[in-house]
């Protein structure tokens, strides 16, 4: 087993991009604490091999969120009563 460093972007929004030591297996990372030693993340998608792969990808959900919130806010006041 191989590890190495990563970076979690999948819990950006909510809680920062997180640096963990983690092992790697079929393209996924294992973190191991805190969280449970079956929680993996893919790597490319919720774990990155380098902190700026890490940040695009924050900001490419940040986007998509700022998006979404934008048509759900546009539903909202087109409501009528």
């Amino acid at each position: 087993m191989q590890t190495q460093t990563v970076w979690l972007s999948k819990y950006a929004l909510s809680g920062g991009i997180a640096e963990y030591q983690a092992e790697i297996r079929d393209g996924r990372a294992y973190p191991g604490k805190p969280f449970m030693s079956f929680t993996s993340f893919q790597l490319g998608r919720e774990a990155h091999e380098t902190k700026e792969a890490a940040i695009a990808a924050a900001e490419e959900a940040r986007k998509k969120k700022i998006a979404a919130l934008k048509k759900q806010i546009a539903k909202l006041e087109a409501m009528t009563f």
